[in-house]
């Protein structure tokens, strides 16, 4: 594995050749609601088959290929990554009727496969099967000859016969639907595309289903158009695709989505309506008579507060809510009637997550509610009744970890959950909610195992709250247990702060060799992520989006020893170090994807002497512009929209593109997207990097890390994800001077 040695002082090297690539700049200035906004790159817009794009891409990418091929811990980093990255890895497994189903990877596969297998109607209830009765159901890496077409959405129907399927290319949001019957494979003539944001949901018969549908975007135009106008259609089995019926539009309303959920017992389709990544949504509902929908009607239409069902229990539907509690409680509403409404579990002093509606299924049936609250970023797990909200117990969980996913049926007893850490791999646990009884499931039908020799022993979590301007920001710091707090150590760190996202323990391979070869990994819970509820979550969106990066710079701070009266840490652990510095600012790295990209980009432009490294990923950094494709408008929700005069002042005083200065020195900066980037398009990272090279006066790098045929990140192959994590850590390692041995 990657070791080190005390770090070494870094020295930028220059770049390779002694220049950037050559980019064509325009005098391009818009007059926006009285601000005067330069846009010199505004022809990196193009679509990538424009001949431009083509060759600005190849020419970054033949730098960036140089520059990378030098780095000393390139080699080692790719071969620890495949070490850790080669277990066995599973996701929580699910019953639907008489099937199981689990999402599995051996190890290095590039794409996760579907398996399945038989429930047997004798075995307790949420039991899943022997190992022997398991078999591959879908397996997506013969979909492609490169690996990027991935598996992207499943909904089986409620006897488990059927699934429909969801197929992705190269990482993109459009998802194509298909249906395979589960007891002998077959996967069916019938074919939806261009869907998105939304999962299937089936009507009783078991031969139809619901589905999200958008008009087909212009030829050419299927990574950049932006998407608005979203249907709720249904497709019958055997029928052809533009035989289906529309069952719920909204033209009055073009930035609307439609979530359909089918209640357990057939009677009722549930429909969240949702705008973009607002925080707020409405639930409508309709009566089913079979496959027959009844009119669709407002149940919660004020769009004052999120409101996510668990199901109808008794006539009424259970739903978690932030209405007059910012932290989350669970009301009980009258599925006929909304103003007859009881509130089952009250507002606690930590975030309530979400919650699992399990058992139930009829009126006599016992049932459970099961409540995963945040406490400082980390999980609990509540258990209450599900008709009376009274509380029942907690359920044992190991150490400060995050429960990922979560599954139990109606008709079941058990609970599945995944259980993250920074440290090791992914394990399912399965609570026996009848009887009390936990099992941490490692082989058989939830096997995770951990990698050989690769046990948490000798790593080290600590939490510390960075105090600043009147908040205390949550911060992890994850490190071997010989590492110690003395200044120097090569420190990576890493945030979002964004939609209402919590920050939690999570395993990253990248991360665990980070660690291993001697680095500091700093986890930060900024304003403006969904820790403690939707008051933190508003004070880091739209004119309070600054929060979040003077949180970041705060937590930078701390960690380098740059601290004043305001800047100061209280333990949240035992032991936590809170006096002395982890690192210094030439040894100090950022970085954070999408959102978080933006995050490592505004505080680069903001102040680029706080770090001697920055890496935004795939992130959102021309804040003028972005909601002109695919999917931007939506986050208007957190960023404002610059059509508005308040809010456009507001963003140029943090938009990445526009913040950069020439002639300023800029630390070592790698910034990544993919080319079919439909989610944050890649111009935003090919603009950035042009200015962030003209503007560069130092003689660190500014490169552009490029992926074919990757996306936005989700489905892409695992030999990318190895190349592009050992890629960031080996930048890191170089440029902050953690050496390789």
């Amino acid at each position: 594995m990657p070791q080190s040695t005390h770090a070494t002082d870094p020295t930028p090297p220059e770049h390779p050749g002694g220049t950037s690539p050559e980019v064509r700049r325009e005098e391009l200035v818009e007059d926006l609601h009285g601000h005067p906004v330069a846009d010199p790159y505004r022809w990196l817009e193009a679509p990538a088959s424009d001949p431009g794009i083509r060759a600005f891409v190849a020419a970054q990418q033949a730098v960036t290929d140089l520059h990378l091929a030098e780095l000393p811990g390139r080699s080692s980093f790719r071969e620890r990554l495949a070490t850790l990255w080669d277990h066995p890895r599973r996701s929580v497994p699910w019953r639907r009727g008489r099937r199981w189903f689990q999402l599995r990877n051996d190890g290095l596969q590039d794409q996760d496969l579907l398996w399945s297998a038989p429930a047997d109607p004798d075995d307790p209830p949420g039991i899943a099967p022997d190992e022997a009765n398991w078999s591959v159901l879908l397996d997506p890496n013969g979909w492609s000859q490169d690996g990027t077409a991935s598996l992207s959405g499943l909904a089986p129907t409620d006897d488990g016969a059927s699934l429909v399927f969801g197929r992705s290319e190269a990482g993109s949001d459009w998802v194509t639907w298909q249906v395979v019957r589960t007891d002998d494979g077959e996967v069916l003539a019938d074919t939806v595309e261009w869907s998105k944001f939304a999962t299937p949901a089936w009507l009783p018969s078991g031969e139809a289903f619901l589905y999200s549908a958008y008009d087909p975007p212009e030829p050419g135009q299927e990574h950049a158009a932006a998407v608005r106008d979203q249907r709720l259609q249904l497709h019958r089995l055997g029928t052809d695709q533009a035989d289906d019926e529309v069952i719920h539009a909204r033209p009055d309303q073009p930035e609307w989505g439609f979530s359909p959920h089918v209640t357990h017992d057939g009677r009722w389709l549930l429909l969240t309506i949702y705008r973009g990544t607002d925080p707020t949504n409405r639930l409508h509902v309709a009566a089913l008579d079979g496959d027959t929908i009844g009119e669709v009607r407002p149940l919660l239409d004020a769009d004052d507060a999120s409101y996510d069902h668990l199901g109808v229990l008794d006539g009424e539907v259970l739903i978690v809510t932030d209405r007059d509690a910012p932290l989350g409680r669970v009301i009980a509403v009258d599925v006929e009637d909304a103003t007859r409404e009881r509130e089952l579990v009250g507002e606690s002093s930590d975030r309530l997550e979400g919650a699992n509606l399990v058992g139930a299924a009829t009126p006599e049936a016992p049932g459970w509610l099961v409540c995963r609250r945040l406490h400082h970023a980390t999980s609990t797990l509540h258990v209450h009744d599900p008709r009376t909200g009274r509380h029942l117990r907690e359920l044992p969980l190991p150490g400060p970890v995050a429960v990922g996913q979560a599954t139990g049926g109606r008709h079941q007893d058990t609970l599945h959950v995944s259980i993250e850490s920074f440290t090791a791999p992914t394990r399912i646990v399965r609570y026996d909610l009848a009887d009390g009884a936990t099992t941490e499931l490692s082989g058989g039908d939830a096997r995770t195992g951990a990698a050989a020799g690769d046990a948490d022993r000798g790593l080290v979590v600590e939490q510390v709250h960075v105090h600043h301007d009147g908040v205390a920001v949550p911060l992890f710091v994850v490190h071997r247990d010989d590492v110690v707090p003395d200044g120097t150590n090569a420190t990576v760190l890493w945030g979002y702060g964004g939609f209402g996202i919590p920050v939690t323990p999570m395993y990253r391979p990248g991360w665990r060799a980070w660690i291993d070869a001697g680095g500091v990994l700093a986890v930060a819970c900024l304003r403006g992520g969904g820790e403690y509820g939707q008051d933190w979550h508003d004070d880091g969106r739209l004119a309070n989006k600054q929060h979040v990066f003077d949180d970041a710079l705060a937590c930078a701070a701390w960690l380098t020893g740059q601290r004043d009266d305001e800047v100061r840490a209280t333990a949240s652990t035992d032991g936590a170090n809170t006096e002395k510095a982890w690192s210094a600012p030439r040894r100090l790295g950022i970085e954070g994807r999408s959102n978080g990209g933006l995050l490592a980009g505004a505080c680069l432009t903001q102040a680029p002497g706080a770090f001697g490294t920055v890496v935004p990923e795939v992130g959102v950094l021309d804040l003028t512009r972005f909601h002109r494709f695919t999917i931007g408008w939506a986050w208007t929700s957190d960023y404002g929209s610059p059509d508005d005069p308040d809010d456009l002042a507001v963003l140029l005083g943090y938009s990445p593109y526009h913040r950069l200065v020439p002639g300023t020195s800029y630390p070592a900066t790698l910034i990544t997207t993919g080319d079919t980037d439909d989610r944050v398009v890649p111009a935003h990272s090919y603009k950035f990097a042009a200015a962030m090279q003209h503007a560069q006066s130092g003689s660190a790098p500014v490169l552009l890390r490029i992926d074919t045929s990757a996306g936005h990140g989700a489905g892409k192959p695992v030999a990318k994800l190895l190349d592009e994590r050992a890629d960031v850590l080996a930048f890191h390692a170089r440029h902050l001077g953690l050496e390789m041995r």
